[in-house]
């Protein structure tokens, strides 16, 4: 099977900037802090997913067409059904300790129709939104991640002249139904890697890729305007797909389009980058994401790269994890728990190194249709979906670690990652080459 997903679309990129840049030397590494300050009581700690992903019950949308007409995706059925269970997932997010839930409002559930709103699909959201503010969470709402329905697919998707007014429409009535809830919001997911999934899907030719990233920024900066009209105060982004050794070149474009309309810089990291991995990446990314080499310190390289490009303004982690191979344990023995500790570790670092981290959410809450496939598991909680008809939500031992680090601020001051720094990590390009950190003696 050839999984597309969303985070092996962009990693082969990564592989052209790291052959230029694996000759290198590391310089001297700055000093670690004596002890590990905790992150604080304002930091956000949360959860991530996505409404087609995790939903099921699907409206006629441009993925779950996808779903069905290409032959070597999973076929989608119900997903992990959060459609009937939000209310115990939410129940689970609580007993994390989180104070971020992270969702999408379904621009295929709410607007079967051009111009025709269902209140049903905006009840279901009315359901869900209530239930996490009243288990004491602060919803983060995305208003595209990468579905439409399936009218706007008969008219071209993105590349429909008309798809920017049929998408603020929509959005413009999905903030005015939810901006007195005080969510924080994100206006578009990963928008390069959603070009990109386009042009793979067949949703738009691939000539189209620069209409399509102009209609984005457009899409963004205009609802970011009309946010702030309805909900004074508000906190917007567009969230990035962060591609190591190679980010400049892969959503430079897209960021200088938006960046003035970015209230803060949302970011996803998962993958790090050296040059004795570079193969790793040519052969696993288009094939196996769980073999994909992880480098928890590569989030502070990527931290410091954002803290530069937007000096002083907050960064929040919107999606990290780690995935397995259908829920069994990794090639290289690392465990979810350790993962996410020695990530914690090296967000801490950044934020003692003073960069403005604000929030981390974790990807994701449960297994979800990874964009055509069911194999690769990002989830705290694994869910089974091929071969398990009830879906039960099995934890991983990231659980018992995750609600230990939002209890606490972060991991012990004491604490040292199981993994060493990466020799020449090259994931900030040469600065984290020239200028990287290490552990303390």
């Amino acid at each position: 099977m050839r999984p597309h997903t969303r985070r092996h679309a962009l990693a082969t990129l990564a592989v052209v900037a790291t052959a230029l840049l694996a000759s290198a030397v590391p310089a001297q590494a700055r000093p670690a802090p004596a002890t590990l300050p905790a992150l604080g009581g304002d930091f956000y700690w949360g959860v991530a997913t996505a409404g087609f992903q995790s939903e099921g019950h699907a409206p006629d949308s441009n993925w779950l067409r996808y779903s069905t007409t290409h032959a070597d995706y999973d076929r989608y059925g119900d997903s992990v059904d959060f459609y009937t269970r939000y209310a115990s997932d939410i129940a689970l997010a609580k007993n994390l300790g989180v104070n971020v839930y992270r969702l999408s409002i379904e621009w295929a559930r709410v607007q079967p129709q051009p111009g025709v709103w269902d209140e049903a699909g905006f009840a279901f959201y009315d359901r869900v939104i209530a239930a996490i503010r009243a288990a004491g969470m602060r919803p983060m709402l995305t208003l595209d991640h990468w579905v439409y329905p399936g009218w706007e697919a008969d008219r071209g998707g993105w590349g429909n002249p008309g798809m920017v007014s049929d998408w603020l429409s929509n959005m413009r009535t999905v903030v005015d139904r939810y901006a007195g809830d005080d969510p924080l919001w994100v206006t578009i997911n990963e928008p390069t890697a959603y070009m990109m999934n386009e042009v793979r899907n067949g949703g738009l030719p691939i000539t189209g890729l620069l209409t399509m990233q102009d209609r984005l920024a457009a899409a963004h900066n205009s609802i970011y305007d009309y946010i702030h009209q309805v909900q004074p105060g508000a906190m917007v982004t567009s969230n990035v797909a962060y591609i190591p050794a190679a980010d400049p070149v892969v959503n430079g474009a897209i960021l200088d389009k938006i960046a003035a309309k970015l209230d803060y810089v949302g970011i996803d990291y998962y993958y790090g980058m050296s040059a004795e991995v570079a193969a790793e990446y040519t052969a696993y990314a288009q094939s196996a994401l769980w073999k994909l080499p992880l480098q928890a310190d590569g989030i502070y390289y990527t931290l410091r790269h954002f803290a530069q490009l937007f000096p002083g303004k907050p960064l929040y982690i919107i999606e990290n994890g780690m995935p397995t191979e259908n829920g069994q344990p990794r090639f290289d023995g690392y465990s979810r728990a350790d993962d996410l500790r020695d990530t914690m570790y090296w967000i801490q670092r950044a934020k003692a190194d003073g960069m403005n981290v604000m929030g981390y959410n974790y990807w994701s809450l449960t297994d979800n249709y990874e964009w055509g496939s069911y194999t690769p598991r990002f989830g705290l909680y694994t869910v089974d979906v091929r071969n398990d008809p009830a879906r039960t939500r099995r934890p991983t031992d990231a659980v018992a670690a995750y609600r230990s680090i939002t209890h606490d601020g972060g991991v012990p001051a004491d604490y040292l990652p199981t993994r060493a720094p990466t020799t020449c990590s090259l994931v900030d390009a040469l600065e984290s080459c020239t200028d990287p950190v290490a552990l303390p003696r």
